[in-house]
């Protein structure tokens, strides 16, 4: 039986399909702020949120990690109202909407090597998992502080397997002290780039990859290493060609602020974080759209004191013409009307200090498409 033949099957069968970023989204997750709480474990933050090695942060940290914090009730609130409007907003394109189930993330847990005060939310489900074809993989994820953080999609989960979906979990990593460099610092201008976590075990943030069909390209940061790559590289077989790119931004972590697959043949690429002479090979032939400068509104400059200021970039597409986009960027909403998409606009703002955006904040479960190349 040939591929395009299975690919077939599997649209028909699977509540589970999606191979790229842009064809007609048909079904996606779109996560909640319910109970979230301000991470009570640092390693990796200190290194991933601007200006995270700065004294009077590194001195704030020590205290989070004294106590249990949930982020304060008006914060939740607000960022619940921007999450309404873009169910509505998405309800409204012809698109089901799926929720996870409320979690206690402000349980204490451990392991035999560690013990975490409380975990974080259930924000951002693109952090969690990836899909590919009729697969749902759940990430091995270097945070500690995220480690059970899956359990609020069990639901959901076990419903897409039980309809004839993939469902896979990446071997659960130890996240032991030998994984980390507690004594991290930036590389110095001129340096080869590091990052906080090392090769001792396979783990990646499924936010690093993005999918153009048969095309996969990552990055590696501060969450995702090369042994996570050639794990997922080696699980999904020849059908697929994982791609590396090397981020330039200090603090990497997620691909979706620096390369982002818009419509067959386009494109959205940061100018800063990317050198857009190195891309992969499969991307000569497309049209290499360089994203604009951010607007700097008082919420984005107060979000993106947690997340990368060029959040602009965090879209969502839900087909080859139709983008979600925050209202507040102007610049972003120009030039996606000059490349021809048909932005949408939506109040997002509320919803950065959870660490995330459009893109974030969903799983694309279903998009209507069949498995191609692009190259």
């Amino acid at each position: 039986m040939d591929t395009a033949t299975t690919t077939a099957q599997t649209n028909k069968t699977s509540p589970v399909c999606s191979y790229n970023e842009w064809d007609l989204l048909e079904e996606v997750i779109v996560g909640v702020v319910d109970g979230a709480m301000v991470p009570s474990w640092h390693t990796i933050y200190k290194v991933t949120i601007p200006g995270g090695q700065d004294k009077e942060v590194n001195e704030m940290s020590k205290q989070i990690e004294q106590y249990r914090l949930p982020y304060p009730k008006r914060m939740v609130e607000a960022a619940t109202n921007n999450l309404k409007q873009f169910v509505h907003i998405l309800e409204s394109e012809g698109v089901v909407v799926r929720r996870p189930d409320l979690f206690n993330h402000s349980a204490s847990f451990n392991t035999p090597a560690w013990k975490i005060l409380n975990g974080f939310c259930s924000a951002n489900p693109r952090d969690v998992f990836i899909v590919i074809g009729n697969e749902i993989i759940e990430a091995p994820m270097a945070d500690r502080g995220r480690y059970f953080e899956a359990w609020a999609y069990r639901s959901l989960l076990k419903e897409y397997f039980k309809g004839g979906a993939k469902w896979t979990a990446v071997p659960k990593p130890q996240l032991l002290d030998e994984l980390y460099d507690q004594d991290y610092k930036f590389p110095a201008p001129g340096e080869k780039m590091r990052y906080v976590i090392n090769e001792f075990e396979p783990t990646f943030d499924a936010a690093d990859f993005v999918r153009f069909g048969r095309d996969i390209v990552v990055q590696k940061s501060h969450v995702t290493n090369s042994f996570g790559i050639d794990w997922l590289q080696r699980h999904l077989g020849d059908d697929y060609r994982i791609h590396v790119v090397d981020s330039l931004c200090p603090q990497a972590l997620h691909i979706d602020t620096t390369l982002v697959p818009l419509a067959p043949g386009k494109v959205l690429v940061n100018p800063v974080n990317l050198d857009v002479n190195k891309l992969p090979d499969f991307l000569k032939s497309w049209d290499i759209l360089i994203a604009p400068e951010p607007n700097r509104t008082p919420k984005t400059l107060y979000g993106t004191n947690v997340i990368s200021h060029w959040v602009n970039m965090n879209v969502l597409s839900i087909d080859e013409e139709r983008v979600v986009v925050e209202k507040s960027q102007e610049y972003m909403i120009k030039a996606l009307k000059d490349w021809g998409f048909k932005p949408i606009v939506c109040e997002f703002e509320d919803y950065y200090p959870f660490l995330g955006s459009f893109h974030c904040s969903t799983l694309d479960v279903r998009r209507r498409g069949e498995l191609k190349s692009y190259a």
